[in-house]
């Protein structure tokens, strides 16, 4: 990758630690000030050219996570951060209720493998859940993997898994503190014997077995110079596909695609469910679209010995095709093609034209396909997304026919099983009120009729004490975005309410009811309400309602969210002083974004591993992939636009008497390397020097950055724990809640 910015960078003014890093006390800066800040040096003739504009970047020094000076920045900032959230009186009875209400059994949905049956079970408090195996789903389940026993604490994680099709051997991928960099290791199913085999360097993989069990097709990146760990910021370019022979080293791993002349591709491959076709879907960044290509591994008599002969199917980025099953050369695909809410369309590989392509399920008036999935052979269920809400149905493959729908209350699925081999399905409801519900459906028997197989209950919570309800209000322009409220039975809408809202709003990713302990806690003993607003940018209503959200667009998220805060006060929920807006990875740019264009319509703002540097955030680890929602400063009218929102480049001193920032806190760990640490770090660096040093500023501005912690995925319940005892600790501090018992 090539960059146009340039830079110019003064000679180090000072040479020590101390010189470096003032830490002196703010109160030489003002004596008005309410919290001592660690004023961390800025090198003013630090100067990025964007098209002929120069934007400073005083902090730029906390790019390199290693030195001296950032682990002084950081250890000063966390000894500023800490003796606050251990003083917060809710901080302490918060972590002892979550600790009692997480405590309940977690489950995952069986499947088959083999002639054996898994699922995933977690006591209630384990820091990581357990793999388990059954003879039967009559039989007692015995554990298969336990990811406990990877490490002490339990920040090492299980991290992706796939059996081989006769069920006879497991890969799985394990990674720590957080870190994307996986490990792939081997398991022999029968007696859970541990194998030699170690896939290393691997990221962002995919793992597919051959049908005759001798090999795996997964991704790895070229070594690099220095660390791998989680903690580096270098750019992941160059992935490449290979193919591990079982019983080899990985040195001996054929390279199966690579694409030397596109560094920023990424390609995942499938194994097709006849064990006859290898699928490899290609994609750039994190648009719903991808290029098709196959491999049809009879042509591979000898086995796989290279580069395989590639068949590009669709060779564009136009839309995205996402394999559901196949008929020997016809292919079922999901896809956007000419269908922003997705249809199922069939493609014979034997007359490949898009002229013979035929339509199978149509696209619906209002309805997103969320996934679709072969079962039985001979029937399609597919998962649909209705005003934010799910739907299942079942369709007969052979014609598209509509054959059932599945009845669901309001809420999500959020797993199913069932593959072209078996004969049963499982799938997972929750809702913001609901924990768990698993089905189970035998499709052998007429007529059909899923049962209860789990149901997950929370003893000291129930939730016939409160309410879900689907608003719609209005945005900036006029349109109606959905929101959920909860909130208990029998709300007075007087504003005198502590509110919570959370968004995301990018990346084509929905935002469905789900149950969460610590939201629930907030509405119970905090006396709060709860709002998820789904804004634009996100997947609810298909790829126009995310293409409304992105690149130009961008500005539409950052409206819908501060209209559902409007609209919260307006109908009497909360007051502006009492609501608290929170958002992690794309939505902690969507609160840092908010904040500084809004201030005085939040009390406080929680913004977790989030994206502040617009302009530089395609440089390091994977932002690269980034650009297809967000843009790209290398472009002059991109960089326009990301410099209008950019949460680092807008921090201003809020104008108005007595309007002050909400109060803040900002959280990222050092491992993480998806959205890594040093956009939390320059964004608070800059808004202590410009915000907290106004004598009207008098909320805190704080960041905590954890150990051992990455972007999210795999965090121990240790830390999950913790982490949201701080958070609402920090809440009902700063907005001066009590706790109700």
């Amino acid at each position: 990758m090539f960059y146009r910015l340039q830079r110019v960078i003064s000679k180090p003014l000072f040479h020590s630690l101390r010189q470096l890093l003032l830490l002196r006390s703010s109160r030489k800066l003002t004596s008005k000030m309410s919290f001592q800040y660690p004023q961390a040096y800025r090198d003013d003739a630090v100067m990025d050219a964007y098209h002929g504009d120069k934007v400073p970047d005083p902090y730029s020094w906390l790019e390199d996570p290693d030195s001296e000076k950032t682990q002084a920045f950081v250890t000063a900032q966390n000894q500023l951060t800490v003796p606050y959230l251990e003083s917060c009186e809710v901080r302490d009875l918060f972590k002892e209720r979550m600790t009692e209400l997480y405590d309940y059994p977690k489950y995952s949905c069986p499947f088959k493998r083999g002639d054996k049956y898994f699922h995933f079970y977690n006591t209630g408090l384990q820091n990581q859940s357990v793999m388990y195996m059954q003879d039967s789903l009559d039989a007692e389940p015995k554990v298969f993997l336990d990811p406990n026993t990877f490490s002490e604490d339990g920040t090492v994680a299980l991290r992706g898994y796939a059996f081989s099709e006769d069920g006879e051997n497991l890969a799985y991928g394990t990674s720590a503190s957080g870190s994307d960099w996986v490990e792939i290791r081997f398991l022999q199913v029968e007696g859970a014997k541990a194998l030699e085999d170690r896939l290393e360097r691997v990221k962002f993989s995919c793992m597919s077995w051959t049908h005759d069990g001798k090999g795996l097709f997964y991704n790895s990146y070229p070594e690099q110079k220095g660390k791998s760990d989680g903690t580096e910021t270098s750019a992941n370019l160059h992935q490449k596909l290979y193919f591990h022979i079982l019983g080899t080293p990985q040195s001996e791993d054929v390279l199966c695609a690579e694409f030397p002349d596109n560094p920023k591709w990424m390609a995942g491959a499938e194994v097709s469910d006849d064990g006859g076709y290898l699928l490899l879907s290609i994609r750039e960044g994190c648009d719903p679209v991808n290029r098709l290509w196959y491999c049809d591994l009879k042509t591979t008599p000898e086995g796989i010995t290279g580069l395989l002969p590639w068949v590009k199917l669709i060779d564009n980025f136009d839309a995205e095709y996402e394999y559901v099953t196949n008929e020997g050369t016809l292919f079922t695909f999901k896809t956007n093609l000419d269908a922003p809410r997705y249809r199922l369309i069939n493609i014979d590989f034997a007359s490949p034209a898009q002229t013979n392509w035929k339509e199978l399920i149509p696209q619906h008036d209002k309805d997103v396909i969320v996934f679709a999935t072969c079962t039985f052979s001979s029937y399609v269920f597919v998962c649909f997304l209705h005003d934010v809400k799910n739907v299942l149905k079942m369709y007969r493959l052979s014609s598209g026919e509509e054959l059932r729908t599945f009845p669901l209350d309001v809420g999500s699925v959020v797993g199913f099983t069932g593959r072209k081999r078996d004969s049963e399905i499982f799938y997972y409801f929750t809702s913001f009120l609901s924990p768990a519900i698993i089905y189970h459906c035998d499709l052998t028997k007429e007529p059909l009729q899923p049962h209860i197989f789990r149901e997950v209950t929370v003893k000291g919570f129930s939730p016939s004490d409160y309410q879900t309800t689907q608003i719609f209000y209005p945005s900036k322009d006029g349109t109606e975005i959905p929101m959920f409220i909860v909130h208990k039975k029998g709300l007075k809408l007087d504003g005198s309410h502590p509110g919570f809202l959370y968004g995301y709003g990018g990346f084509n990713i929905s935002i469905t009811p789900s149950y969460s302990v610590s939201r629930l806690i907030f509405v119970r003993h905090l006396g709060g309400v709860l709002a998820v607003a789904n804004i634009r940018g996100g997947g609810e209503y298909g790829e126009t309602w995310h293409k409304a959200g992105m690149l130009a667009n961008k500005q539409n998220c950052f409206n819908d969210f501060q209209c559902a805060a409007e609209y919260l006060v307006k109908e009497g929920y909360t007051t502006s002083s009492k609501l608290t807006i929170n958002g992690g990875s794309n939505g902690g740019l969507l609160v840092a974004a908010c904040v500084n264009q809004r201030p005085e319509l939040f009390g406080c703002a929680v913004a977790q591993v989030g994206v502040m540097d617009m302009l530089k955030f395609h440089k390091f680890t994977i932002g690269h992939a980034w650009t297809t929602d967000f843009g790209c400063s290398e472009e002059k009218p991109q960089f326009d636009w990301l410099m209008k929102y950019s949460p680092l480049h807008n921090i201003r001193i809020p104008e108005g008497n007595g309007v002050q920032y909400p109060s803040v806190l900002l959280l990222t760990g050092d491992h993480d390397d998806r959205v890594v640490p040093l956009h939390s770090l320059k964004y608070i660096a800059t808004l202590q020097h410009i915000v907290g040093r106004s004598s009207k500023q008098t909320n805190p501005l704080f960041i905590l950055v954890d150990t051992k912690s990455g972007h999210g995925a795999g965090k121990p319940t240790s830390k999950v724990i913790q982490e949201v005892a701080d958070t609402y600790a920090f809440i009902a501090r700063c907005l001066n809640i009590s706790w109700v018992k």
